[in-house]
């Protein structure tokens, strides 16, 4: 056994066994690193690796597009897009359901976060859904698709950690982001339609509103509408670079907040410590994705894939395809985030060396990424659904994601066949 697969296996062991990925990734790291250069080496390199990233501007993005998220949660600005949405849609057989995935949609353009997406919106939407007599198959699924578009949609916390492992512009990588995340909307939107169409339920629909009356619901959206293109716009026009977005993004969604009169002291430090705690969890983690990416390395883990991808035909989209499969496999056992720690510190030079472009294969990434928050077993949108609404099984929510699932392997074909709809904003 080599000794890159002697260590994947024993973290694999440890992840399984419930270690936190922080830990296990450090340990496995450094106690690699260790037996290939040394003890002093090994902790040279390891200190290094934490106080120079630590003390690296570029990671102040995290922490303030989390604040930005947390104030955004704080503003109320969720239930304001659902209202919107179903304004335009009431008329439509489903209509609340596809209101759901596009106020999820929006939500996430501000929030960055997809369980924090989830777990709003089903607050908000589930009991809509439920009193006009929607199954909970479609609500709960409708709300757990809706919510994967945090992590894709920009700002997004996973694109930062992505750029960072990969060196790549974050900027760009945002506004990468953006047509795969209108095309997910779109997507999802139509397995609501689909699952209306295929489904036995009786569902309500309200007369149409006039004109007028749809266009005044979206006041309640312009604040949320105007944070987006603060951010993105300033970006794309080069007026500040990502970092500095973030700040301006965490001021906006502030502003945001005290003008919806839902700023008090007591959230403000509310805010600040789910920022502050979120923060040092997500740099361990990114510190320990460090330390196990030098082991990697060090271990002549990525050189021996590559030359195994080459006996193995050394077709470029094959290489695409094999780590397609890998990606779905991990996902029936490892959470979104851990999967991405995991895997891109070894498939991005391998990804490069074939020739691809790294924002296209960070979008792709992402959005492989999405599905394992709806598939079982982990499913983690899922399992923040049956937190909120204890009284749904999860084979009931899961039995509900089936054609959102397949809205999903749709695009991934799109942004695999046409990688241009990623690239073309960048």
């Amino acid at each position: 056994m080599e000794h890159w697969q002697l260590g994947i296996a024993i973290l694999l062991v440890l992840l399984l066994g419930g270690v936190p990925i922080a830990f296990a990734l450090t340990a496995i790291g450094l106690v690699g690193t260790i037996s290939i250069i040394g003890w002093a080496p090994a902790m040279a390199l390891l200190g290094s690796t934490f106080f120079d990233n630590g003390r690296d501007y570029s990671l102040s993005v995290l922490p303030l597009f989390l604040m930005m998220g947390n104030f955004v949660v704080q503003s109320g600005i969720a239930s304001e897009l659902y209202n919107a949405a179903y304004a335009w849609l009431r008329h439509r057989k489903g209509g609340l359901a596809t209101a759901t995935v596009i106020a999820c949609g929006a939500f996430s353009s501000v929030c960055g976060s997809s369980m924090a997406t989830a777990a709003t919106m089903t607050r908000i939407a589930l009991p809509s859904m439920r009193r006009f007599g929607y199954p909970d198959r479609l609500s709960t699924a409708s709300i757990a698709a809706g919510g994967t578009l945090g992590i894709l949609i920009p700002p997004s916390v996973i694109l930062v950690f992505y750029g960072i492992m990969t060196q790549q512009d974050i900027g760009k990588l945002f506004l990468a982001g953006i047509i795969p995340g209108l095309l997910g909307i779109f997507g999802y939107a139509m397995a609501v339609r689909f699952s209306v169409a295929t489904g036995k339920d009786d569902l309500p629909v309200e007369p149409k509103l006039p004109l007028r009356d749809r266009i005044l619901a979206l006041k309640g959206t312009a604040g949320a509408l105007l944070l987006f293109v603060y951010v993105m716009g300033g970006i794309y026009l080069g007026v500040f670079t990502p970092t500095e977005s973030a700040g301006m993004g965490a001021g906006g969604a502030l502003l945001l907040t005290i003008l919806s009169r839902r700023f008090s002291w007591g959230a403000l430090i509310d805010v600040l410590y789910d920022t502050m705690k979120t923060t040092a969890m997500m740099f361990f983690i990114l510190f320990g994705a460090l330390t196990f990416s030098n082991y990697v390395n060090l271990s002549g883990m990525t050189r021996d894939i590559q030359a195994f991808l080459e006996a193995f035909g050394g077709n470029r989209w094959g290489v695409i395809f094999l780590i397609l499969l890998i990606y779905l496999v991990l996902g029936c056992v490892f959470e979104s985030l851990s999967m991405i720690m995991l895997t891109v510190p070894v498939f991005y030079p391998i990804v490069a060396a074939q020739g691809f472009d790294l924002i296209w294969f960070g979008i792709f990434v992402v959005v492989v990424t999405e599905i394992s928050y709806i598939t079982p077993p982990v499913g983690l949108n899922a399992f923040v659904l049956r937190s909120v609404v204890p009284d749904v099984a999860l084979g009931t929510i899961f039995r509900g994601l089936a054609p959102f699932i397949v809205a999903d392997a749709i695009r991934i074909a799109l942004l695999t066949l046409v990688p241009g709809l990623v690239l073309f904003l960048t």
